[in-house]
């Protein structure tokens, strides 16, 4: 797995980790403040290793860590906006 291939992955699932986080509010109340979460794939060992790696390494002392761990990632979807139109400002 390439360095951009990790970054990638941990974008996604971390930009996927926060939409969930607004939908379950009662999932983010189990998170200690200021904790450190490592997201983790089930089915992706590779990944995982240097997902744990990083977080072991950016982990403070006595800072408290929570692993979530993610069955799998379901293909995207397209977006939902409807027909965007783009204006530029000086138009306004």
């Amino acid at each position: 797995m390439t360095t951009d291939e990790f970054f990638n992955k941990s974008l996604t699932l971390s930009f996927e980790f926060s939409r969930y986080l607004l939908a379950h509010p009662e999932i983010e109340e189990k998170i200690p403040k200021g904790a450190l979460v490592a997201l983790l794939l089930e089915d992706d060992p590779e990944f995982n290793q240097k997902a744990m790696e990083l977080a072991k390494a950016k982990r403070e002392p006595n800072q408290p860590m929570v692993i979530v761990k993610v069955q799998r990632l379901l293909p995207p979807t397209e977006s939902r906006l409807v027909n965007p139109r783009l204006e530029l400002a000086s138009n306004l």
